[in-house]
């Protein structure tokens, strides 16, 4: 009698505790690159935004949302195989460039094959080549000139066997500085074009 008691006892602990655990949980993992991220779960019975890292949202079936808190290391034992699903974090690389052209520095000349192995190590990623100029020029040569840049590397890249619809070339002229400047001023590290392998 003793022991049906206790069994009885521990299903209906059981079935309680089916009862109170949430229908979904959403946990905010952190971005690889650092950068903040957020996002905001929504029921009819209401929002909750999760804008740190591990922060928590427990769906109820009824809709009801209880916030909570969790851990790297939590979120690692509770859910290793999906954080071994996880893609690699993208690889950023930085080539610059001779002034006014989209001839690559010597440097950076020695630096693309490192580039490649690299990249050539990911599986089947994406590759978007973003082209920069300093702040020498007009506006409309520099967006020009951006583009030649990351279409040159784009053109590096595929010659070595990367597909070329997967390589994206975009320019954004001197809007995006590395190194803030006055106009018309030389500024090497301006004079770029960054790779995002993904």
């Amino acid at each position: 009698m003793k022991h049906s008691f206790i069994a009885a006892t521990g299903l209906a602990l059981c079935a309680l505790l089916s009862a109170c655990a949430p229908a979904t949980r959403v946990t905010l993992l952190p971005q690889a690159d650092g950068q903040p991220g957020a996002v905001q779960v929504s029921t009819g019975q209401g929002q909750q935004l999760l804008a740190q890292p591990y922060q928590v949202a427990n769906v109820a079936r009824s809709g009801a949302i209880s916030p909570d808190t969790s851990s790297a290391d939590k979120v690692r034992q509770t859910y290793p195989l999906l954080i071994a699903l996880q893609p690699q974090p993208p690889e950023r690389f930085v080539l610059e460039f001779e002034p006014g052209t989209s001839q690559l520095s010597t440097a950076s000349q020695a630096q693309l094959a490192d580039v490649i192995t690299k990249a050539q190590a990911r599986a089947g990623g994406e590759i978007v080549v973003t082209g920069h100029t300093d702040r020498q020029g007009t506006l409309e040569a520099n967006d020009r000139l951006s583009l030649e840049r990351a279409q040159a590397i784009r053109a590096l890249l595929v010659e070595r066997g990367f597909k070329a619809e997967l390589i994206e070339a975009v320019g954004r002229g001197e809007r995006e500085p590395l190194v803030p400047t006055e106009d018309e001023v030389a500024e090497p590290r301006n004079r770029r074009a960054e790779v995002l392998v993904r």
